[in-house]
């Protein structure tokens, strides 16, 4: 008798049962993060007395100080485990955001922004592997849509509710949300300490099995090889996966755009106003957590590669139409900005499930923290040289980050095709390499019969 699927199976979330407290400590960790990210240039420009540049540089330095974050991670996952690693790095978010309170000299605010960009980093750069432990019955690609679903929903209602109380109660409401942020992550940390995932069901993924990229081969060969001497150079050889990070580089580069580059874009090169790029952010979030989990149901039938290709056209299409409004009359700017907020965020809806589970399943079990290490990095370098190239690309012309951005799509999509292809043939190779090892067995039975 076949069993009728649920609601929520239909809808294309994952089977959570057994998840609640991995579910709900992911849930905080983002309402935390919207609750103050978004307001940390303001905290510390009206809570101590320095300069807006000074906070700027400090900030800046703090970041680019923790750089080096998710490569000295990787290998604390394969010793550790990733939930141990992600509660690590939510007591060093908890130690960040305390300091946070003491924070008003330059140097000060430097090492705790470091902090907290380390403990971000920590808990991020585990994250991914937290869901292969809570995924069952090849679902991880529900799973990695679903916590899509949490981090855009949580970051939203948590920049609404730091909005809300910075303008009601000014400094004091600034340092109200630093301690709830504080509060959140120690929460966070609690419940993922407590958690206990079942053991990984052995099924298959099917998702990444036609992409040439079984996590159960994987697996074999990190067994296989789990005596050996392991280390970042291995990563770095894998060309295949290095494809993947450079890929991956082109989306970060992306998604970067509400938050660094449309507001200015907007203001200085359209010359609208700036409410309309608050009005296509709360689109953007609200798109991601209403439809996320259903378009990745839809796109189930689909193979992942032609999918995470389809989303490199897509970026494209909206990235020419931003390019586009530049030139056309009033009432086309506000129809065009919309369109292309819209395509861009299906396209990242669509990519980034795929995107995160080909992160995992091409790495071979036992170096998977390194390899998300490097994973993660991509993130890291992406966000740390984005302010600067894209706004400087922008005082060069209104036109220069979007032909940019458009090359970095037209680049990877072919990319996307090649990885694919590299992928089949290693699946060839190591049939073949079974084949062979399965003749060789028969043929050895069969001269020890006849001896």
């Amino acid at each position: 008798m076949t069993r009728t699927p649920s609601l929520m199976a239909r809808l294309g979330f994952p089977e959570t049962t057994g998840q609640g407290r991995f579910i709900t400590a992911n849930a905080i960790d983002s309402l935390g993060n919207g609750l103050i990210l978004a307001f940390t240039i303001i905290y510390f420009a009206r809570t101590t007395s320095l300069s807006l540049p000074a906070v700027g540089v400090a900030l800046s330095a703090g970041r680019i100080l923790a750089t080096p974050t998710a490569i000295a991670v990787g290998p604390l996952v394969d010793r550790f485990g990733a939930r141990a690693t992600a509660v690590t790095g939510n007591l060093i978010s908890l130690v960040g955001f305390v300091g946070f309170l003491f924070a008003h000299v330059v140097w000060s605010v430097v090492l705790v922004t470091w902090l907290v960009q380390v403990g971000s980093v920590t808990y991020w750069t585990s994250s991914s592997a937290m869901v292969v432990m809570a995924a069952q019955g090849g679902e991880r690609v529900r799973w990695f849509a679903f916590i899509r679903v949490l981090r855009n929903a949580g970051a939203g209602l948590g920049g609404a509710l730091g909005a809300v109380t910075v303008a009601l109660g000014g400094a004091t409401g600034l340092r109200a949300i630093v301690v709830v942020n504080a509060l959140s992550f120690a929460a966070a940390a609690t419940l993922l300490a407590r958690w206990r995932p079942a053991p990984a069901a052995p099924s298959p993924e099917t998702e990444t099995a036609k992409t040439g990229t079984s996590g159960g081969a994987a697996g074999a060969a990190g067994a296989a090889a789990g005596a050996a001497k392991v280390g970042y150079r291995t990563v770095l050889r894998d060309a295949r996966y290095m494809l993947l990070v450079g890929i991956n580089v082109s989306f970060v580069f992306a998604s970067l755009l509400n938050s660094l580059l449309l507001a200015v874009y907007i203001t200085e090169g359209l010359h609208r106003q700036a409410w309309l790029a608050g009005v296509l952010a709360v689109m953007n979030t609200a798109q991601v957590a209403l439809t996320q989990s259903l378009v990745s149901r839809r796109l189930e039938r689909f193979r992942p590669m032609k999918v995470i290709a389809a989303a490199c056209a897509l970026d494209t299409l909206a990235f020419l139409i931003f390019a586009s409004l530049y030139s056309v009359p009033g009432w086309a700017v506000f129809v065009g900005l919309f369109a292309a907020v819209g395509i861009r965020t299906f396209a990242e809806i669509a990519a980034t499930p795929h995107t995160s589970n080909l992160s995992v399943a091409m790495a071979p079990e036992h170096m998977r923290g390194r390899y998300l290490g490097v994973y993660q990095l991509s993130y890291t370098l992406a966000q740390t040289l984005a302010p600067a190239l894209l706004t400087y690309l922008l005082s060069e012309g209104p036109l220069c980050p979007w032909l940019f951005l458009m090359g970095m799509s037209v680049c990877a999509a072919p990319a996307v095709l090649l990885l694919e292809r590299l992928g089949n043939r290693a699946e060839q190779r190591r049939g073949q390499e079974t084949d062979s090892e399965a003749s060789m067995n028969a043929a050895s039975k069969v001269e020890s019969r006849s001896r």
